[in-house]
């Protein structure tokens, strides 16, 4: 189908391929650019560049498979994500564990928090000049870990915090909880430095490890609580490597008490630090927690790109499934009295 379109006065300047994905909200920026790449979208009869940006009184001529449109578009979960904060220039949603940041690459009909963040955009939009803004995703989170997820409102806010992201100098700070195995041996007001480099691991695909060649990472450890047998940690990402928490505490012998990669359980169950537990008669013992005991707390950003002293803290309350896990540890075992 082919389109015209003009350009309003109020999206003058804007780069090109941004101007197509608020024009066309359900198509992703990739498809975009392969359509400009491809010479599907003309300006004024002439092929440009995606990073082209538009004028006053042009006409574009757009033209695209619907079908295959259709077949790019994230999917939005059914139940609406949790805004934590937005202004002018970012949004903070608080993502469920099970929802995958992006759309996954053999599961497009799945959901993902950016088709969430799209229908919240498209719900607030009227009219049909496409949407007032289109949340970019920052940063992501592993599909089973829950928590803070940052997007931008803004072109100019995203280039200022993916740079700040890609410096990895302290301007973006991130707090992980985690809950692991084994007691983390630091008293009240410790930290502990890991620093291990991290590069992908030769003999399985998509996954990490500890390798004297890989960049290096860094990551800060206190202890928040600590049970008989397991650690309640705080965690600090210095930098911003793959799997970084994940790798950095199953290396150094703490590793998450749920996670199938670099752990040894894809499930907790309560008879496995309930002592004489035994399930009802009939039933199969079903796990506390079945996802990785994984959460990001809180992350602080510069929220103004014309002013980066000024700063936010977003937090995400710790969700049912891992306060659950907490509560059951600290009454079947409580803390040891050092």
């Amino acid at each position: 189908m082919t389109y015209h379109i003009a350009v309003p006065d109020e999206r003058v300047g804007m780069e090109l391929d941004e101007f197509l994905c608020l024009q066309f909200p359900l198509l992703n920026k990739g498809f975009v650019r392969g359509l400009v790449r491809e010479g599907k979208v003309l300006i004024d009869g002439q092929a440009v560049n995606p990073s082209r940006h538009v004028k006053s009184g042009e006409v574009l001529f757009v033209d695209f498979d619907e079908a295959e449109a259709e077949a790019n578009t994230p999917v939005a979960p059914h139940q609406a994500l949790v805004v934590l904060f937005e202004d002018e220039h970012v949004l903070a949603v608080d993502k469920p564990a099970g929802i995958a940041a992006e759309p996954e690459r053999w599961r497009r009909d799945a959901a993902s928090v950016a088709g969430g963040l799209l229908q919240l955009s498209l719900d607030r939009s009227e009219g049909e000049d496409g949407l007032e803004f289109r949340p970019r995703l920052l940063h992501r989170l592993d599909k089973d870990t829950s928590g803070v997820l940052l997007a931008a409102k803004t072109i100019e806010s995203e280039r200022a915090l993916r740079d700040a992201f890609a410096r990895g100098d302290g301007t973006i700070q991130k707090t992980y909880l985690a809950i692991v195995e084994g007691e983390y041996p630091l008293g009240e007001g410790e930290s502990d430095l890991i620093e291990l480099p991290i590069a992908p691991d030769s003999r399985r695909t998509g996954l990490m490890q500890v390798d004297d060649r890989g960049k290096a990472a860094r990551t800060e450890v206190r202890v928040r609580e600590r049970f008989s047998g397991f650690s309640l940690l705080e965690c600090r990402p210095l930098t911003g490597r793959t799997h970084q928490l994940r790798v950095h505490l199953s290396s150094t012998g703490f590793p998450l008490v749920v996670d199938p990669l670099y752990g040894r359980r894809s499930g907790l169950k309560l008879s496995e630090f309930k002592l004489n537990y035994r399930p009802k008669k009939g039933y199969s013992e079903r796990p506390l927690l079945s996802r990785l005991s994984l959460h990001a707390e809180s992350i602080e950003f510069p929220c103004d790109p014309a002013d980066q002293e000024k700063r936010q803290r977003v937090e995400a309350a710790v969700p049912k499934d891992l306060v659950r896990v907490l509560k059951q540890l600290g009454k079947v075992r409580p803390p040891r009295r050092r």
